[in-house]
C-alpha cells in the first residue's frame, strides 16, 4: 500500500480538489449521460466545507480528498476522490478504514452515496456498507457502527 496521510483542508485547496473531482467522476458521469465540464466543478465548490474535509497526500504529494460531515443521525462520507494515479493501490481503502474506525469509536452510523455503476461501490461493500435505497443515478448506502 502507498504511503498516505491526511491533513485538514483549507480554502486554498478548493480549486485543485475540484479538478480531481472532475477527473475522478468523468467516466461515471459520461456513462450516465450527466457529465458537464462546468457543473462537475461547481457542485464541488458549492458544497466544499473545509471544516469537515481532509486532503489526502501520498508520499507528501496532493492526491485527493474526503469529507466526513456530521448529521443528526449519522456521519456522511462525501467528496471522496483520488487522483487516478493513486487509485487501486490501497490508498482509498486505508483512508476509508481510518474514517470508519473513528466513527466506530464514536458509535456513529455512516452514510454515503455513490453513482450507479461506479467501481467505488465495491470498496464500500467490502467495508460493510449495504444499499439502503437507490434511483437511476445514485445508490445510497449505510454502515452500522461496529464495536471494538
Amino acid at each position: 500500500m502507498a504511503d498516505w496521510d491526511i491533513r485538514p483542508a483549507t480554502t486554498a485547496d478548493m480549486e485543485p480538489l475540484a479538478e480531481i473531482r472532475a477527473a475522478a467522476m468523468r467516466a461515471d458521469l459520461e456513462r450516465l449521460g450527466r457529465y458537464d465540464e462546468h457543473r462537475v466543478r461547481q457542485r464541488f465548490r458549492d458544497a466544499f466545507d473545509p471544516a469537515h474535509t481532509w486532503v489526502i497526500e501520498v508520499g507528501g504529494e496532493f492526491a485527493g480528498c474526503v469529507a466526513l460531515r456530521p448529521a443528526e443521525d449519522a456521519h456522511w462520507i462525501e467528496h471522496f476522490y483520488l487522483d487516478q494515479r493513486h487509485q487501486g493501490v490501497g490508498v482509498g481503502a486505508g483512508v476509508l478504514s481510518a474514517l470508519l474506525a473513528r466513527c466506530d469509536a464514536e458509535g456513529t452510523l455512516v452514510r454515503l452515496d455513490v453513482l450507479q455503476g461506479s467501481p467505488a461501490r465495491r470498496l464500500y461493500e467490502r467495508h460493510g456498507f449495504r444499499v439502503e435505497s437507490e434511483d437511476a443515478v445514485d445508490v445510497f448506502m449505510v454502515r452500522e457502527c461496529r464495536e471494538g
